[in-house]
Formats: C-alpha cells, sequence, structure tokens
C-alpha cells in the first residue's frame, strides 16, 4: 500500500503530525513508503518560496513567473494596472498566483520569502527630457517604495532576500575597457540612472540578503533587443549599427532567469552580480552572427541618422557599449546555458 501525505497534515517539529492515523497492520516495507513520500512532501513544503515581483509584466518578468510557478513556489504580482496583469496572467492559466495594484504591495510583501524587482521604464525608446527624467524616476521609486515595505514589514513577516536589477550601463561605455564587478562607474547618463538606483536598493535593512544583477543586453524570443535590432537590420541589409567597434554585453533570457532565480535560494549570491554571458563581442560580430543565423548578407552599416530617427538619443544604448564579463557569477559557478551569442541567436531564431 503506497500512502501520499499532504504537505498541510505534516508538523514542521515533528516527523507526522498527531493527527495522521497510521494503521497498525503496515509492514515494514509499507512503512518505509510512507515515510519516503511524507519525506518528499516535508522537503517540497520546506524549499518552497512565496515571491513578490515587480515589473513582473515586462520582458524578463513574465518568463520569471513561468520558471517560479513551474517549479510549484508561490509568486505575488506587484503591478500598476492589475487589468494589464490580468491579460499576461489570466487565471486559468496562471492559477493560484496573485495580482496586487499598490495599495495592496504592503499585504504581499508582508509574509513574501523574497522580493524580485526589476520595474522600470524600457530605455530602448526616443529619449526627450521628460523620458529621461521617468526612465530614472520609474527606478528609483518603485525601488524606495519596495525597499520601505520592506523595512517596514514586523520581523517574522519580512522577506529575507531581495534581488534588484540595476544594468550595465553603471560602468559607462568604453571600446577599450573590460569591466567586472570591481570596476568604478561612468559619468553619462545611464550610469547616473544606475547609481542613484542601486543606492536606493541599497537602503534595505542590513538583516536583508541583496543581490544587485547588472543585467546587459537580454536576447529572447518576441521582445527586448532583437525586436528592436531585427527590422533595422532587414532595412539596410543586416550591416553593423554605427560604427560596429562597440561592445555588445548580452545574456540570453534563459540565463538571465536563471541567475535570478538561482540567486533567490542560495545565499552565496549577495552583493554586485553582472548578468551578462561570458564572451562579450563586437556589434559588427553580433550582425555577422545575426545575419548567418537568418541567411541574410552584412555588409552595408545602419547609418547614425537611421539610428536616431528610430531611438533619438536612446540609440546611445546601441551606439555605444560596454565590454562586461560575469566575474561573479563564473566564480560561484554558475552554469551558463549560452555562453556564445551564435548559440543563442540559433536558440531564439531557429
Amino acid at each position: 500500500m503506497e500512502v501520499f501525505c499532504c504537505p498541510t497534515s505534516l508538523s514542521w517539529t515533528h516527523l507526522i503530525s498527531p493527527s495522521l492515523h497510521i494503521p497498525q497492520s503496515f509492514s515494514v516495507g509499507e512503512a518505509n513508503r510512507f515515510r519516503v513520500f511524507c519525506g518528499a512532501a516535508q522537503s517540497q513544503k520546506a524549499n518552497q518560496m512565496t515571491v513578490s515581483v515587480t515589473g513582473a509584466t515586462g520582458f524578463i518578468g513574465k518568463r520569471l513567473v513561468q520558471r517560479l510557478l513551474a517549479d510549484n513556489h508561490n509568486v505575488r504580482v506587484l503591478t500598476r494596472s492589475k487589468s494589464k496583469a490580468q491579460l499576461i496572467f489570466p487565471v486559468k492559466n496562471f492559477p493560484g498566483i496573485i495580482i496586487a495594484e499598490e495599495a495592496g504591495w504592503k499585504d504581499c510583501i508582508e509574509g513574501s520569502n523574497a522580493v524580485v524587482n526589476l520595474a522600470g521604464m524600457p530605455i530602448s525608446t526616443r529619449w526627450s527630457p521628460e523620458i529621461k527624467k521617468e526612465i530614472k524616476q520609474s527606478r528609483i521609486r518603485v525601488t524606495s517604495k519596495v525597499v520601505d515595505l520592506i523595512n517596514n514589514s514586523p520581523q517574522g513577516v519580512r522577506p529575507t532576500v531581495l534581488v534588484s536589477a540595476t544594468a550595465v550601463g553603471y560602468y559607462g561605455t568604453s571600446e577599450t575597457q573590460v569591466f567586472d564587478e570591481s570596476s568604478p562607474s561612468g559619468n553619462d547618463y545611464l550610469a547616473e540612472v544606475c547609481r542613484e538606483w542601486e543606492a536606493t536598493a541599497l537602503k534595505v535593512n542590513k538583516d536583508v540578503r541583496l543581490a544587485l544583477i547588472r543585467i546587459g543586453v537580454v536576447l529572447g524570443k518576441d521582445g527586448g533587443a532583437l525586436a528592436k535590432m531585427i527590422p533595422l537590420f532587414m532595412m539596410f541589409a543586416g550591416g553593423p549599427l554605427g560604427s560596429g567597434k562597440q561592445w555588445f554585453s548580452w545574456i540570453h533570457l534563459e540565463d538571465i532567469v536563471n541567475l535570478i532565480y538561482e540567486a533567490l535560494s542560495n545565499p552565496s549570491y549577495r552583493g554586485v552580480i553582472n548578468g551578462t554571458a561570458p564572451n562579450p563581442i563586437r556589434l559588427s560580430e553580433m550582425c555577422d552572427q545575426l545575419g548567418n543565423v537568418m541567411d541574410r548578407p552584412s555588409w552595408l552599416p545602419v547609418p547614425d541618422f537611421a539610428l536616431k530617427a528610430a531611438l533619438g538619443e536612446g540609440a546611445s544604448v546601441v551606439r555605444e557599449g560596454q565590454r562586461v564579463v560575469p566575474a561573479k557569477a563564473k566564480e560561484l559557478g554558475f552554469p551558463f546555458k549560452y555562453r556564445y551569442v551564435k548559440d543563442a541567436l540559433k536558440s531564439i531564431l531557429s
């Protein structure tokens, strides 16, 4: 006879709850199977997390929520628009998910094991003074709110982990330097945004383990950098964007999701961690690889005027770059699935 133990019947301090009746006629083999199933249920419950996520409706956030739910964790989506979030996470496909607008964030964060903060207005857009202000404020405002709610949570229900996004724009741009987590910040607009973004997250209670993930250019299906690059690529015969000499520090969507996921549960993941693949490339090589995968020629550069027409001042995101290496992730032994851009592009576009 095999007995499956419901997790709610188990006590954390006893092997089996006194309320669970075990027939006296169990054989030794049956009793062993009972212990195995109960032990598995206990282990699953012990490893189950409740995670609150801002930016859950974004490119990375959607995939992270799917990964958490696939592993039977509880997810609380913290959003400014419940109706938008419900379209992305319909109840029939995402049973048990909690979606809360800002008035309900406090109740969600209290009792969560961890918070993932991914919120922020996309930077690959036309920049105006108003947009630049919103790019910065959208990140700082949400991060500040999350940090305040964590810090004000009673000790017993306070999350113990905060994984907060930032970006490789922290380092500024260079065609010659190599940046790792110990490198100083740059002096341009995006570096300033990232410094203030990180400084806000660092105000979290010192008992909360904080991982700051400096995310590179994320490559994946149906969004991210490729959605912006491919139309330009097709119009201009697949040539490099700008000079092509600028560095392109990329990461596959699956790897950045797995890195964030690992940071939630692994206590070694703390402080700044670069969310980039181990092999950054020049943008000209990126375009060559993209041309090969798409079976398109790659020779005519996309002129600056076309980039500025599409992205305005935001074109600096692709016209300038930085060579960022994930020293901390490699030290921690993180298993990158896509170490080379050729393999990443094949998986995305095939």
